[in-house]
């Protein structure tokens, strides 16, 4: 999936993993009125688009990512892209 790509069934995903705005919104650190406006049609920043990719639809758990993963994961991509364009694959597949 494409960064920053738009997604337009937000409450679709939100009820397919069974959780409530609070729950939902919360993990990305949302509030529940913010994502309920989001899921009535307002503009999302892209960053908070993101999250939501990498969260809910990539899931992604952020609690276990910290900033050394981020920096290894710049250099693979930088220095070996071809390697870190397997990997990629390889993760997408499971």
């Amino acid at each position: 999936m494409k960064t920053f790509q738009n997604i337009d069934n937000i409450r679709d995903i939100r009820k397919k993993l069974g959780l409530n705005q609070q729950e939902f919104w919360s993990q990305i650190g949302v509030t529940q009125s913010g994502g309920s406006r989001y899921e009535s049609g307002r503009n999302m920043p892209k960053p908070v688009r993101e999250l939501l990719r990498l969260v809910h639809v990539e899931q992604v758990d952020l609690t276990k990512v910290n900033h050394d993963d981020m920096a290894i994961a710049t250099l693979l991509k930088v220095r070996h892209p071809e390697i870190y364009k397997t990997l990629k694959k390889e993760a997408k597949a499971k």
